[in-house]
This record gives structure tokens, sequence and C-alpha cells, in this order.
């Protein structure tokens, strides 16, 4: 008899078990958002981290004059280091 209750219940677990979870979870749900009350509202979106660097790099360049870089023919330093230098030029 009882192996046969055991499998009964083994068999209905999960609609019974669903219907708890969830009356549980809204309890709590609800429980928490009454401690805790409303959020303070937010005076503005905090920017993620990555358009916080972008706006810092455009400040950065904002006076600088973007036209005048150095040529690649005077700068020598342009490839990756050849293993020890044995290929490279010694600079002037």
């Amino acid at each position: 008899m009882w192996s046969v209750l055991w499998a009964a219940v083994r068999s209905k677990a999960p609609y019974v078990t669903f219907p708890v979870a969830f009356v549980v979870g809204l309890v709590g749900s609800q429980l928490e958002w009454f401690l805790r009350g409303e959020p303070p509202p937010t005076a503005q979106e905090e920017k993620s981290i990555s358009e916080q660097r972008e706006d810092r790099k455009l400040q950065e360049i904002a006076g600088e004059d973007l036209t005048k870089v150095v040529s690649l023919k005077d700068k020598l330093e342009f490839a990756p280091r050849a293993v020890l230098n044995r290929n490279r030029p010694e600079k002037s």
C-alpha cells in the first residue's frame, strides 16, 4: 500500500510544487516591496564604462590639431621590433 501511495505522490509532485512555489515567491516579492518601499528616483541614468571612456577620449582630443601627425617615413618604429634588432638600420 505504501508503494502505491509513494508512486502517486511522486507522479503528482510537479502539479503540487509549482503552485506552492509560485505563491511563496509572490508573497516574498510583495513582502520585500513592502519592507524596502519605492526606490529613490535617479537624476539620470548612469553611463556605461565604455561610454565614459569615449567621452573622456573626446575631451582629451578636443583641443588638439589632428591634422598634424608624424610621417611614417620619419618614424622608424612603425613596425614591430625585429629579433635582437639585427634587421633594423641604426637610428641617426
